[in-house]
């Protein structure tokens, strides 16, 4: 098995340096404006072969960049022309559907990149040499002593025993004003087998409460949202208020908060994930595959009230999808397993009966009380329950039959309705 993180280490660059690091990611930088320009004059062309050939002699002869690096222009531009046209395809659906009425205008000219970054090739721009970093720049190499997150500078250190290098990127944070080197680390990760598993965890995400987290043991856990909410409103109303405002100190002041809220969400998710992440667990997670689109809201814009605008707000902002990965990618590094079982009727079917109804969650609420026996607690704990009880099902067919999926599949709707069958039977006692 196979797990690739990203290592961030920032470099401790002298000031001659400094200097070398902002002239090349300056030239590439506007490398890439040059081919965005070329790709869309010649049809907007998102094949990187294609697109190679049309411009590596001009970026050589212009911008004087080494070879990799102009090999590296074209796939990056291709790759970010490909994304557009996805998008387009997406509206164009959406369009047709009734789904919505605006029209995709990604495509309507070439993208502008501003950022300082570098795509760097392991051993060709970049290698490390004992304490330092190598880096590339357009007056030849230079050695960067570097630092970062403890367990990612093991790693490095150990060389090519345990981690295998990947591609790197140079980012450059403008608040602070310091060089960062991006590096992807790929490592090899024992094959888990079930009896290595001593425990079964399932995880109800949400937005009131961002995970609710129980096993088979009854040991529950409520992470809640409010303080992550409540920021996040903050933040909003500031960048609003800033907008309006907008005058030449207010844009300053909207630079310097752009990105914060997002990191504070990330850091939140890291966070969360670690705690939920426990080594030799099989941790069960709802598949929320197209989410967004099955509880689109009924009025959006000016026909919505305030009061559903800010739902409306909330459920834009929720991160599950980021959380589940963090949880996944953790979990493997703790020898652990994470899984996405059905999510349907979760909020709904009773854990003790298995009467499912809507009517088991009055108006939607907090609360869940079963229509069939009077069965109540937290309506984010039962669902938590019912996922526990399905990743168990899976944990035992995979006993039995020796392989496990990671994601149940959705293009059978027969294979689904037999699993949601084997799900109904499912029940939880105080034993």
């Amino acid at each position: 098995m196979k797990q690739v993180i990203t290592a961030k280490l920032k470099l401790h660059l002298s000031k001659e340096q400094k200097e070398l690091l902002r002239e090349v990611s300056l030239v590439y930088r506007n490398a890439l404006n040059y081919a965005s320009k070329v790709a869309f004059e010649k049809g907007k062309v998102s094949s990187a072969n294609k697109l190679q050939k049309l411009i590596y002699q001009d970026i050589r002869s212009k911008f004087d960049l080494p070879s990799q690096m102009s090999c590296n222009v074209p796939r990056q531009v291709a790759a970010t022309y490909k994304g557009l046209w996805t998008k387009l395809k997406q509206n164009a659906e959406h369009l047709q559907l009734g789904q919505t009425k605006k029209r995709y205008k990604g495509l309507d000219k070439p993208p502008k990149y501003l950022s300082r970054t570098c795509n760097l090739n392991y051993k060709r721009d970049y290698s490390f040499v004992k304490q330092e970093v190598s880096l590339i720049t357009l007056q030849g190499r230079i050695k960067v002593p570097y630092s970062g997150y403890n367990k990612h500078i093991k790693l490095i250190k150990s060389g090519k025993n345990t981690v295998k290098f990947g591609g790197a990127k140079i980012y450059y944070a403008r608040s602070t004003r310091t060089y960062y080197l991006l590096v992807s680390l790929e490592l090899e990760i024992p094959n888990i087998e079930p009896d290595a598993i001593n425990r079964v965890v399932s995880v109800d995400v949400g937005q009131r409460y961002h995970a609710v987290t129980t096993d088979t043991r009854n040991q529950t856990h409520f992470y809640s949202g409010k303080q992550c909410n409540r920021k996040a409103t903050c933040y909003e109303k500031a960048r609003k208020s800033l907008q309006q405002k907008g005058t030449r100190s207010a844009k300053r002041r909207l630079v310097s908060l752009s990105g914060r809220e997002r990191r504070f969400v990330a850091d939140q998710n890291h966070c969360l994930s670690k705690q939920i992440a426990t080594p030799n667990t099989l941790i069960g997670l709802e598949n929320l595959t197209n989410i967004r689109e099955r509880t689109k809201p009924r009025k959006t814009g000016k026909k919505a009230s305030i009061k559903q605008r800010k739902a409306n707000h909330k459920q834009a902002k929720w991160s599950f999808a980021k959380l589940h990965s963090f949880i996944d990618y953790k979990a493997v590094l703790n020898n652990s397993l994470a899984i996405k079982v059905d999510a349907d009727y979760t909020s709904q079917a009773c854990p003790h009966c298995g009467y499912t109804s809507r009517g088991n969650r009055p108006n939607k609420g907090l609360v869940f009380h079963c229509e069939s026996c009077g069965f109540k607690l937290h309506a984010d704990l039962v669902a938590a329950r019912n996922i526990a009880m399905r990743t168990l099902l899976t944990r035992q067919d995979w006993e039995s039959t020796g392989s496990l999926s990671a994601t149940p599949d959705g293009s059978s709707v027969e294979a689904k309705a037999a699993r949601l069958s084997r799900f109904a039977e499912l029940r939880w006692t105080a034993e």
